[in-house]
């Protein structure tokens, strides 16, 4: 049984703002005890203790997550790490992984405070930089990783290892290494396949590559892949979530494996990934 939930939420939106207090008071009436994260406490008007991501992920069972799908991104970390579940509210505007919409909030806590939601875990990524040898940065991602170029209308050089297999030599804009869930974010958009999130496995797709031959692959969440910044004498740059965690040198070497770590995410019972697509990408229509 949840006894105790925490509320996250976009900063400096007034729609948000004036959910809070409504949202504290009906959690208090089912005997929940209430947290916020320090910045969404500034909209509790001081009904709720605003505490660290770190601090507030300790004290929780679940996480309402108030906003679009970089909120959530930016929960996801946190709650990921101590494996707190999140139900994601939209309010922002594609709301692809904030699946629950506002009027469906209340229904939708009703459910999981009785045990009868379904509760669906996201397979994640770990990227580690490593300059001559060492590695410099490590970070964990829901969705993807990223190496574009610095420059406009400027290529890089690349070369693609899965499990220390040379694959390929890339000359691009860049690399998407996506999870499933992240199939439906930048790596479709660069021409990349969606993926169940139901399914653990790796997309790496090129981002308008030189030779068309490049193409996306598939490839299984057990393999071990890694990118070398080969080419060109500007900078390159690692991306996480659409956050910037480095800036890459010639010959700085970007691995990427699956987190040990999951994110779970409470998805309304009576709607499908299916159903998602279709009313978010427009997935179908003719």
């Amino acid at each position: 049984m949840i006894r105790s939930v925490g509320i996250f939420a976009k900063p400096h939106r007034e729609r948000i703002g004036a959910k809070m207090p409504e949202l504290i008071r009906w959690l208090r009436g089912q005997g929940i005890e209430v947290f916020c994260e320090r910045f969404a406490a500034e909209f509790a008007g001081g009904d709720a203790p605003g505490l660290t991501q770190e601090e507030l992920m300790a004290r929780i069972e679940l996480l309402v997550v108030l906003g679009g799908d970089g909120t959530l991104l930016t929960a996801a970390h946190a709650a990921s790490e101590r494996d707190v579940p999140i139900l994601p509210v939209n309010f922002g505007n594609l709301g692809f992984l904030a699946t629950v919409a506002l009027g469906e909030l209340y229904p939708t806590l009703e459910q999981v405070l009785a045990g009868e939601s379904e509760t669906w875990k996201h397979m994640m990524l770990e990227v580690e930089v490593s300059r001559d040898g060492r590695p410099i940065e490590r970070r964990r991602g829901l969705n993807d990783a990223v190496l574009t170029k610095g420059l406009p209308a400027h290529m890089i050089d690349f070369e693609l290892l899965v499990d220390d297999v040379f694959v390929c030599s890339f000359r691009a804009d860049g690399i998407i290494f996506s999870t499933p869930t992240g199939s439906t974010a930048y790596s479709l958009s660069a021409g990349g396949p969606i993926v169940s999130p139901l399914i653990e496995a790796f997309v790496v797709t090129p981002i308008c590559p030189h030779m068309l031959t490049n193409r996306p692959l598939v490839l299984p969440h057990t393999a071990r892949l890694a990118a070398q910044f080969t080419g060109g004498d500007e900078p390159a740059y690692l991306t996480v979530d659409g956050q910037i965690a480095a800036e890459l040198r010639h010959h700085d070497s970007v691995r990427v494996r699956k987190s040990a770590k999951h994110l779970r995410l409470v998805r309304p019972p009576q709607r499908t990934y299916f159903e998602v697509l279709r009313n978010k990408l427009r997935w179908g229509e003719q």
